[in-house]
């Protein structure tokens, strides 16, 4: 017989998913974009064009058009003209706030891996940074770029001598590898024309400003979308040293091409000297829920926002911490809440004969390491969530863990160590009734993950 939740796990999931809404909340281009755009030309010598990529970048165009009216004005600047093309995941275009008028552009494309409309994109845009088809950019003009994660995957556009399919098989393969997100971002920098500082480039002699919303370990902004406005200085040799050490299967034009590949070089005055500003990043997001947890009377700790590792493994780590506290062992005064993001990995294993691929993502990986390292715990929830509201390549965004999950899940006929195996989070926490699921948030600061400890 099926064991159904009972009203006590219903009030601690009722506040972890606060914290989480909280923590996205406070990532959302419109909550922080203000500070940051900078004084606009002057609309008889020059234009604003606004280009970008990521998960947030409807948004933040949205944000960019809803502020830019009073924005000039304020700089004696009314009437600037503003135009531009940014490109989003498909699905993650949010609805226009009452009053917005569509001068930017917002095209949707693939992610986690690329498409030919994500390609096409690129293109149109590159095109645009280089004045092709219309008047060329000059020192009186001004670009803005809104970039956000995911933006390595939209801003697809292959280097000369690649193809788009040569890019789809190395992301795959990288997708599975366990690779942590600086080590793709490396490979994606040298087998593209645009990311790496060359969006940037293509931009002189404007005044180009990147407006940033962090979803890396370190909020390294070389390392967002593969750094598109930022100079690099890896080489082709490491990201070959990196698709050898996950042994991703290399063809032969994207060995050639590593070969021959040294650090980006980009224009003085332009990428060299970036203007980048974060307007949202992970810690942020933590210290918000955090606020919204002492408010509620709890004690509240951040770990840390640069957390990774495979994801299986970190949940078992967190799930110690959380059975330590909840023991005395620890400093952490309980009831409290343990809060942590970073972007940790999933080793996709080789599948058996006759067995399907597993559905999931970080977030579930994570919840599932945490189920069996809480062996039932009484006074331990969790919940799992990434911060754009998918997980993965799936429609959830996580999932939660509660004293009750293994009963539940044994009376299911589930067996946990089974679908870890087959890195299959939904196909565990699904008829457990234990997905998250919100939707696109419409902003991304990667993974959150929160303990209860009571």
């Amino acid at each position: 017989m099926c064991m159904a939740r009972s009203p006590d796990n219903d009030e601690p999931f009722a506040l972890l998913l606060a914290l989480y809404q909280a923590a996205v909340q406070r990532a959302l281009p419109l909550h922080n974009m203000a500070p940051y755009l900078p004084e606009p030309p002057h609309p008889t010598k020059g234009r604003t064009l606004v280009l970008g990529a990521g998960k947030a970048a409807g948004a933040m165009a949205q944000a960019v058009e809803a502020l830019w009216d009073a924005h000039c004005e304020r700089h004696g600047m009314a009437g600037a003209p503003l135009s531009g093309l940014v490109v989003t995941r498909y699905g993650h275009v949010p609805p226009r706030p009452p009053g917005v008028t569509q001068r930017i552009e917002v095209v949707e494309a693939a992610h986690p891996v690329p498409d030919a409309a994500g390609l096409a994109a690129a293109q149109r845009i590159l095109s645009m940074a280089r004045g092709e088809g219309g008047p060329p950019l000059t020192e009186h003009d001004l670009v803005i770029c809104l970039i956000s994660g995911g933006g390595s995957a939209l801003l697809t556009l292959p280097c000369e001598g690649l193809t788009l399919a040569d890019k789809q098989h190395v992301n795959r393969q990288l997708l599975d590898s366990g690779a942590d997100i600086t080590q793709m971002n490396t490979v994606r920098k040298h087998l593209s024309a645009i990311k790496g500082g060359r969006m940037a480039a293509a931009c002189a002699p404007a005044r180009v400003v990147t407006l940033a919303i962090s979803d890396v370990p370190g909020d390294d902004v070389s390392v967002i979308a593969s750094g598109p406005t930022v100079p690099d200085t890896t080489t082709g040799q490491e990201a070959l040293q990196i698709l050898k050490r996950y042994g991703i299967a290399i063809p032969a034009p994207v060995a050639k091409k590593l070969q021959k590949s040294g650090a980006v070089q980009v224009s003085a005055g332009t990428a060299s000297l970036p203007t980048v500003h974060l307007i949202a990043t992970p810690q942020q997001s933590l210290e918000a829920a955090a606020a919204v947890a002492r408010a509620q009377g709890l004690n509240a700790y951040i770990l840390s926002d640069e957390i990774e590792g495979e994801s299986r493994e970190v949940g078992k780590v967190l799930a110690a911490i959380a059975r330590s506290t909840a023991a005395g062992r620890t400093d952490f005064q309980t009831p409290c809440v343990i809060l942590s993001g970073g972007e940790t990995t999933v080793t996709v294993k080789p599948r058996k004969p006759h067995t399907s691929r597993g559905r999931g993502g970080r977030a579930g990986e994570f919840c599932m390491g945490v189920a069996q390292a809480l062996q039932r715990h009484p006074r331990i929830w969790a919940l799992a969530a990434d911060t754009d509201g998918i997980d993965g390549m799936e429609d959830n965004a996580g999932a939660r863990v509660s004293p009750d999950t293994l009963a539940r899940a044994h009376a299911k006929g589930l067996h946990l160590p089974d679908h870890l195996a087959r890195n299959d989070a939904c196909g565990f926490f699904d008829p457990l009734d234990d997905l998250v699921v919100t939707g696109p948030t419409y902003t991304n600061v990667n993974d959150f993950r929160v303990l209860l400890v009571r």
